[in-house]
Parts: C-alpha cells; structure tokens; sequence
C-alpha cells in the first residue's frame, strides 16, 4: 500500500496521525464520536454547543476511558455558559481548544498560558488575520457549504481557502463541502494543511445524532439544502416544513424578532437528537448529497484515505 504519512504543521500541532478533524456539531459530537476519529488517527472534538456545564465535562471524562489519543473540544464563544465550559475543559486537562462565534482574544490569554493549542473558526480572510493577531495556532476556514451557522460573506470554500491561505502565516485547516478523499486532496491543493469534516461524521454509528436524522442525509439528493435566516444568523439546514415555513416567512419581510420567536428554543435539539424531522432543525451541509451510507468511523477514515491515495495516484497518472 503507498506510503499515507501525513508530516505537517496541523499533525505536528495536534499530535494526530492524520491532518484530518472532526466538526464540533451540536447534538452529534460527544465522547462515543470523538474518541472513534482519535482511535483512527485523525482529532475528534467534543461539542459544547449544546451540553449544559455538567454533561460537557462528563463527555470529557468519558472520552479518556475510550481513546488514549488526543482530542479536543469545541466552544462556541456567543453561549452564555462558554467561559464555564473553557474552566471545566482547563481543569479536565484538555490541551486542544477549537473556539468559533465570537472573537478568540477572550479566552487567547488563559488558553495560552495553560499552554493549550487555539484554533478558531472564520468564514473570511479578514477573520481569519485576527485570529492569527490574537494568537490562535491555526485556523478553520469554513466555506459556506457548511452544514449550521455561517458567515454572512457566503464565501465557498474554494475560494475563502486560498485567500485564507494568503492572508495567514499560521496553518489552515479548510472546512465546508468535505466528505470525501478527492475533496481533502482539492483542499490540500488550495494550500490548507488539514481538512475538518462534520457531515460525514455526523452521519456515522458514533454520532450521536438521531437515526432518522442520519436516515434523512442518507436520503438526501444534492439540493436538499439552503441557507436560511441570513438577516439573523445564517444557518445551513435541510428541507422540511419547519425550513420551508421560516423561507416563506422571510420573503414575506417578517421582522427579525419574530423569526426568532417561530425559531423558539430546542429546535435543534428538536431534529438532530430527537428526530422529528419535520419541525426541528436539522443542521447538515450542501456534501449531504454525496452521503450514501451510516457507516462505523473507522470504516468512514479508511475509505477516506483511500480515495485520497486513488485520488493523489490518478493526478500523478500512476
């Protein structure tokens, strides 16, 4: 079999075998996920965005009993529990701290003094150069392919990539529209160093996801996905009744506010974790298309760098 050795600055940075990191989804990446990307070589995150305090730290915990490789955690910084999770993830121990939703000069300070690891989030190059000036160790540039919140610049990856890449001299890591080797090979080839993926993931037997949300991708065609709530906080979502209502709503001029109001609390919750796949948010990216399968995540990293070999073979005309 070639040679897969992956030497760069992103395993280097995160001690992984793989330049490969798994999104922080709300609902869909607990310890069970996260320790499963770590076992197979790549960085698994657990997602604070939606665990309270107590079970953020319980996902840590359980997370050491099934991995000895490291991991990391996601915060979303907007979240009013963020600063206690960042105090609960420091005293677990966590060295690997991805932030996104909010400026990363609030926790750069005692992250760096703890000698952690920052990475944070950005949908621009502007961004994605303050981030570098506050001290971050790399970057997630995320396109607006991306399954959840978005930037409101709606810049593809393919593009927000290679601009990152010029504005930066920290590591890039591209994220949005990746699901497959090909596509971590095109990444690469834009100049990032790792890839981050969340929709193949959350369609995986470690995702804590509803299976009738994973069915749902599953089932997905290509154009099964739109951004919607641009004039609140951009969120990528999958087709349902409860997206077509909020769609017909803000064409028809309905005030931000009372968006909000139809968008209410545990929508999310609502279609991800619980599964009705109707009135809940369900939360996946424009990739979704090319998700055929529920598949074990070792499973899912092996065909992953399989068609990357295949993919980097072809290009060389082996």
């Amino acid at each position: 079999m070639a040679d897969r050795s992956f030497n760069n600055r992103v395993t280097a940075l995160l001690g992984t075998d793989y330049p490969i990191i798994q999104g922080g989804m709300v609902y869909n990446s607990g310890a069970k996920l996260a320790a499963a990307v770590a076992n197979a070589g790549g960085l698994g995150l657990i997602g604070a965005g939606s665990m309270r305090p107590d079970l953020f730290c319980d996902q840590i915990r359980k997370a050491r009993t099934l991995t000895d490789r490291p991991f990391g955690v996601n915060i979303p910084l907007l979240f009013s529990h963020s600063a206690e999770c960042v105090e609960i993830a420091l005293a677990e121990g966590v060295k690997i701290f991805f932030t996104s939703a909010g400026s990363p000069k609030k926790v750069a300070a005692p992250l760096k003094d703890a000698g952690c690891t920052l990475v944070h989030v950005v949908a621009s190059p502007v961004l994605a150069r303050k981030c570098q000036d506050a001290g971050c160790d790399a970057v997630v540039c995320e396109g607006f392919e991306a399954g959840g919140h978005n930037g409101r610049e709606e810049i593809t990856t393919m593009v927000l990539v290679p601009e990152c890449v010029e504005a930066v001299d920290i590591p890039v890591i591209a994220a949005g529209g990746i699901a497959t080797g090909a596509q971590m090979v095109a990444a690469l080839a834009l100049g990032a160093e790792g890839v981050q993926i969340g929709s193949r993931f959350a369609v995986s037997t470690e995702s804590s996801g509803h299976a009738g949300f994973k069915q749902a991708v599953v089932e997905a065609d290509a154009g099964a996905t739109q951004l919607v709530l641009k004039s609140h906080v951009p969120v990528r979502l999958m087709k349902n009744e409860f997206r077509d209502r909020i769609m017909e709503m803000e064409r028809s001029g309905m005030r931000t506010e009372d968006l909000v109001a139809v968008l209410g609390e545990g929508r999310a919750r609502a279609g991800m974790l619980e599964g009705d796949l109707e009135e809940g948010e369900l939360e996946i990216g424009q990739v979704s298309g090319l998700i055929n399968d529920i598949r074990p995540v070792g499973e899912l990293m092996t065909r992953l760098l399989d068609e990357y070999q295949a993919t980097m073979d072809r290009l060389s005309g082996n």
